[in-house]
């Protein structure tokens, strides 16, 4: 495509870059915000003084968060339900995708089963019969109850299904004609092509699972099982001076609110700020991809 050199083109462009810088700004100064409140006193973040830039630097805030052995063992459980999430969410939604973008003629009742996976988007049961269900399958309590509900994430299914209708044919066909069938043709082909798709799923699939902690209050009966983000919930919302330890007391004494919610909510989201970078290129790739139909 040949770029124009027009001065519509041109004011366009200037405009363009102007608008996405305002908008990179306005993402990135809460961000800077709750972590200057967060290495400040808790006098400076009390009175309001603090902006862009810590005031009274200090670590206290963070020394308070990571006081309690609860924090690590909440971080071990978020650790194992995003690595076991997302293989299982990645594993299922493939295999869901790969018949789905078939034809009728080569899948049955091809467009009921589609129909049943968007049904779940646009109606659900609510959390009553959702609780229950879990209840009675016996996976309160544990890890599975906060992988297993959520494992096939209908919209990554199809985002994935769309991508595969829209690798040619002749692949596929190629793959039949030396022998390979459709097992050996979705993991030998279809997978390895898919990757920028899969990268992308995958990114929305650990976000979720770092950032859930509804499910992590509700179905778990014990605070030791509780996700990382579950847990940084409890202790800003229902933060309690009677299971604190001398130390922790102390600690408390030398933070303020608004500095250890800072501390908090920059903790939770700094490892998928260090994951993301890695990700971003496999992310645009995969969003664009199967955007274009023919």
């Amino acid at each position: 495509m040949v770029e124009g050199k027009s001065l519509g083109n041109k004011l366009f462009r200037v405009f363009n870059y102007t608008f996405l810088i305002l908008l990179a700004v306005a993402c990135l100064i809460p961000l800077i915000h709750i972590l200057a409140v967060s290495l400040s006193s808790n006098v400076a973040a009390s009175a309001g003084i603090v902006k862009l830039w810590p005031k009274e630097f200090t670590f206290k805030s963070y020394e308070f968060v990571l006081s309690k052995g609860e924090f690590l063992l909440s971080l071990w459980v978020t650790v194992k339900r995003v690595v076991l999430g997302t293989i299982l969410s990645m594993f299922l939604s493939i295999l869901i995708a790969y018949p789905l973008s078939k034809n009728g003629r080569e899948l049955k009742f091809r467009t009921g089963y589609a129909w049943y996976f968007v049904f779940t988007i646009l109606f659900s049961g609510g959390l009553i019969p959702w609780y229950m269900t879990i209840r009675s399958t016996g996976l309160l309590d544990s890890i599975w109850a906060l992988i297993i509900p959520g494992a096939v994430p209908v919209f990554n299914v199809i985002l994935l299904l769309n991508f595969y209708r829209g690798l040619p044919k002749e692949l596929e066909e190629a793959a039949f004609v030396d022998g390979a069938g459709h097992w050996k043709t979705l993991w030998r082909i279809y997978v390895p092509l898919s990757m920028p798709s899969i990268a992308t799923i995958g990114l929305f699939t650990v976000v979720g699972h770092w950032n859930a902690w509804f499910d992590g209050l509700i179905l778990m009966n014990s605070q030791d099982n509780y996700p990382l983000s579950s847990y940084l919930q409890t202790v800003i919302v229902q933060a309690s001076l009677t299971n604190m330890s001398a130390e922790q007391l102390a600690n408390l004494a030398t933070v303020s609110d608004r500095t250890v919610k800072s501390a908090q909510i920059f903790v939770g989201a700094l490892p998928i700020l260090a994951f993301y970078p890695f990700l971003q290129k496999y992310f645009v790739k995969g969003m664009v991809l199967g955007g274009v139909k023919e």
